[in-house]
Parts: structure tokens; sequence; C-alpha cells
């Protein structure tokens, strides 16, 4: 039976891999987080002190990005055999995948990997250019959409949680965010837009269980069809 592949697209801090995550439990799916992957190269690169497009195309024969799933269904993310799972959840780590994922070098580096996993498996992969670029046969594509402000307030929250004495002001978590979406949408390889038959889905007026009945509804309609 061939694998069933849902790629769901959309900005930074949209909810992506939370509710990707939760759909293929649902579903019995396995979830592959392709942002992660960007940020395992991104603090490798940082490690390395690879700033300038040619260092960073130059490391690449160095590096071997994998993911595993512990016994708990929790994804991690392995850059040469370290498990970078915690250390590429920051703005910085995020600006850095944004910066190496519009190098065409490096997206053909991961290329070859997400799509092996598509073949082989049922699958539920989110990113930016899932549906257009890296499974464009997708039975099932998703274009998930929040506007700036919510994103960038969840955001704050967040940060403001993790580290209340050194957490960024709203206003500058929300130029981060702006910017990031400019980089993502404006970079010449394949940038973020939804693929032509994406169906959109604004979440940011649902919790996040509205947000996982919606998402599966989708999957069920498309897959029915």
């Amino acid at each position: 039976m061939k694998p069933i592949n849902i790629a769901i697209d959309g900005p930074s801090g949209a909810g992506k891999s939370t509710l990707a995550r939760r759909i293929a439990a649902k579903l019995g799916y396995v979830y592959v987080d392709t942002g992660a992957m960007y940020r395992a190269i991104a603090y490798y690169m940082h490690t390395k002190n690879a700033d300038s497009t040619a260092d960073i195309i130059a490391q690449l024969p160095n590096l071997t990005v994998s993911l595993s799933y512990g016994e708990d269904g929790v994804q991690h993310v392995y850059a040469n055999g370290e498990d970078v799972s915690d250390k590429i959840r920051t703005p910085e780590m995020s600006m850095g995948a944004s910066k190496v994922s519009a190098i065409p070098e490096v997206r053909e580096f991961l290329l070859d990997t997400q799509r092996s996993l598509a073949k082989q498996t049922s699958v539920v992969m989110d990113g930016r250019d899932i549906g257009t670029v890296v499974l464009p046969d997708a039975q099932v594509k998703i274009y998930l959409t929040v506007s700036a402000e919510t994103r960038a307030y969840r955001r704050f929250l967040e940060l403001q949680e993790k580290q209340p004495d050194s957490a960024p002001s709203y206003e500058e978590v929300l130029a981060d965010v702006i910017q990031r979406d400019h980089q993502d949408m404006t970079r010449e390889i394949a940038p973020l837009k939804q693929a032509e038959d994406a169906v959109l889905a604004d979440t940011g007026e649902l919790d996040l269980d509205q947000s996982e009945a919606l998402l599966l509804q989708i999957c069920k309609e498309r897959l029915q069809t």
C-alpha cells in the first residue's frame, strides 16, 4: 500500500510542528520536522563559525543530520550524533535556519533524506516548502497560517516563561517574526508560499484542540476524494 504523505506548510510560529506531531500521533504516521533539520545545520555551522555561504557549503560534507524517536514518541534531532534538540530552539537558531535554508546546496543536502522518509512510510511533514517542493505529490497539503501579531504574542509568552529575567519585549519578538517572514517569503530558492492545491487553515482564533480537529477534518476530506 502506497504511503500517505501529509504536507503542512506555513510561517514560523504558526504551530506547524505541534499540530503536525499531534496529527501524526492520531493517524499513526511518522512525524518529520524539517524545520528542526535546518536548525540543526544552523547550530552546527554556528559551532564551526561558518558564517558565509561558501563556508557553510564547505562544511556540509562534514555533517550528518538525523532524526530518531524515543519510546515516548518524541522526536530527537542529531548533528553528527549529538542530540541538539534543546539547543536549536532559540530565536538565534530560528534566524540561522532561515539563513541556511536559502542556500540551494543546503536544501539539496536534506532533500533526499526527507523524500526517502516519505517513500518508506506514511508521514506528516511540516516546513515551508513541503507541498511546493519536497513532496509536490502529497495526498494532503495544508497551508497553516496565523497573523504575525498572534504568533509574536505566543512566542513572547513562551520566552517570558522560559527566561523571565531576560526575555525580549513583545515589540522585539514581533520585529523578529516579521523579519523571518520576509526572509522566508522572498528568498530565491523555494520561498514560503501556499501550494495551489493546498487547503488554507487559519487557526489564529482557535485553541490547540480546535486547530487539531480542523486539520484532521481536512485530512479526512482530502483522503476520501
